[in-house]
């Protein structure tokens, strides 16, 4: 890898295109990703923020792409994380409608496996302005594996601590979880950034105390704070210098 932007031994930051990132790594060194990639909606639609009308645009990353390129897009950045997924590695992806079967098919095209369709359901989602459809209310998260030839990897899964964290019954693949807290965005705000309950239940599930985790769209690092916390190794792949820094404040409270 190149000289990391941010490196406190167990944590590591690069600043950089993941394209170019992550042919760097090493090959099959990771234990599980997540990836929380561009949706593709910046094309000056409105939403609904703190009650007033918004124009959506998130930044030059998030324009919209036709399907084509936006399949292409996905099959070439999912093709380089199986590169440096270990065999029984497994990778989480998030999406809205927007981007989010465009990833399905990439995973399948690239060799994976899907394990888990989640819905993350949120309760207090933006209303829906226009009236003209349901009010959206969910993120899709794929859960996939890597297929080696015909044969699907053994993948990780705390089956037992997901039972415990569920009062005692097998958990479902819906998840009714809040957006960030306030304090989660005292550091900077990032216009995708997840909560931390969100990747705090996908780490628990999926990996063990010091496994690696990577983050080839770290944003503001939602990954790397949770990843801290428990124990595990990270690193977090980020373009925007100014979503480093947020994460580097961050993390640095943890």
């Amino acid at each position: 890898m190149s000289k990391a932007y941010y490196d406190e031994g167990d944590v590591k930051l690069y600043h950089g295109d993941c394209f170019k990132e992550l042919k760097k790594l090493d090959e099959k060194s990771i234990d599980m990703i997540f990836a929380d990639p561009p949706y593709f909606l910046s094309n000056g639609g409105v939403s609904c923020h703190s009650g007033k009308q918004v124009v959506v645009d998130k930044g030059n990353w998030d324009k919209g792409l036709n399907p084509k390129e936006k399949l292409e897009y996905n099959r070439k950045w999912i093709r380089l994380c199986r590169k440096v997924l270990k065999n029984d590695g497994t990778i989480w992806i998030s999406g809205t409608y927007h981007n989010i079967y465009s990833i399905g098919v990439a995973l399948e095209l690239e060799g994976f496996s899907i394990i888990n369709n989640i819905t993350w359901q949120k309760p207090n989602p933006a209303p829906n302005l226009a009236c003209r459809s349901f009010t959206h209310s969910t993120e899709t998260i794929i859960w996939a594996r890597k297929i080696d030839g015909t044969k699907k990897g053994n993948h990780y899964f705390d089956y037992q601590l997901m039972k415990e964290i569920n009062g005692g019954k097998q958990m479902k693949d819906v998840w009714l979880l809040n957006l960030p807290k306030k304090k989660e965005k005292a550091q900077g705000k990032h216009p995708t950034q997840k909560p931390e309950s969100v990747l705090e239940r996908i780490i628990l599930a999926s990996t063990k105390e010091n496994d690696l985790i990577l983050d080839p769209f770290n944003g503001s690092g939602t990954t790397g704070v949770v990843a801290k916390r428990l124990g595990r190794r990270y690193i977090g792949i980020e373009v925007e210098e100014e979503y480093l820094e947020i994460t580097k404040a961050r993390l640095k409270k943890v």
